[in-house]
């Protein structure tokens, strides 16, 4: 069996990090990006060397083009593409020295994605059938959360538009999976100032995710706990959600991790 191919973003902490540490302790070949390049190059050493690291921003997308090109040059056509950079923060629509913040938890979670993707789906169709596209939504993309009008806003627009990739690439052969995580321990949860159901190590995440990657599933959310929520949630009438989340606990403003 030829060496696993998996090219990363967000690699630097959080999901990303956690699969990168994965992936590399089963032998595969990867491309980290991340902003952060002395933590990414930091990271790549920890992992054993070998690994192409990309100091990009996702919502760059000659970047991303240019870290791919150089991926596959080096490596080939990747099995694993794995869109997980994200940024979130708390914000309010009334405040409009939010709207900076809109545009970029936009540029990040969902054009950062698409940039992602783009420049690997050639090669990848070209080399067969077994590819794996995966983007990290978000259990908060279900239903609008109060105080995060940006993030629920661009992780629904993650789930949606990772449908209708799904549907485009699989003529292709190449298997679109959208992973929908609720708490995982990471930067980005270590702000929220209020209790975590279901609160899940990022190192165990890893593995969910990959064995769903493996698997070629097309949608879940991980843990399974938040999965049962999530239905319920869905199937709940406006008044009634409405009702209950009303009051919700804010992720804090002005913070983008």
């Amino acid at each position: 069996m030829s060496q696993l191919r998996v090219f990363i973003t967000g690699a630097s902490s959080g999901i990303g990090e956690a699969l990168a540490v994965y992936y590399a302790g089963r032998g595969a070949v990867l491309g980290l990006a991340a902003r952060r390049r002395p933590v990414l190059e930091a990271l790549a050493e920890r992992l054993g060397g070998g690994h192409a690291c990309y100091p990009l921003d996702v919502s760059d997308a000659p970047a991303l083009h240019a870290a791919a090109t150089d991926f596959l040059a080096r490596f080939g056509a990747p099995d694993i593409v794995v869109a997980s950079a994200g940024v979130s923060a708390g914000t309010l629509t009334e405040c409009e020295e939010d709207l900076e913040a809109f545009r970029r938890i936009m540029d990040i979670n969902v054009f950062g994605m698409a940039a992602t993707f783009a420049p690997f789906i050639p090669a990848m169709e070209k080399a067969g059938p077994g590819g794996r596209l995966v983007g990290i939504a978000s259990v908060a993309g279900i239903r609008g959360l109060p105080g995060a009008e940006a993030y629920s806003a661009s992780k629904a627009a993650a789930i949606t538009y990772l449908e209708s990739l799904r549907l485009e690439m699989r003529p292709r052969g190449i298997k679109v999976v959208t992973i929908a995580p609720g708490y995982i321990e990471s930067p980005m949860t270590a702000v929220n100032p209020y209790p975590m159901p279901f609160l899940l190590p990022a190192d165990e995440a890893a593995r969910r995710f990959a064995r769903a990657i493996e698997r070629g599933t097309s949608y879940t959310v991980i843990p399974w706990q938040m999965g049962f929520v999530a239905k319920v949630l869905r199937l709940m009438p406006n008044w009634l959600y409405d009702r209950l989340f009303v009051g919700a606990p804010r992720k804090p403003r002005g913070l983008l991790k």
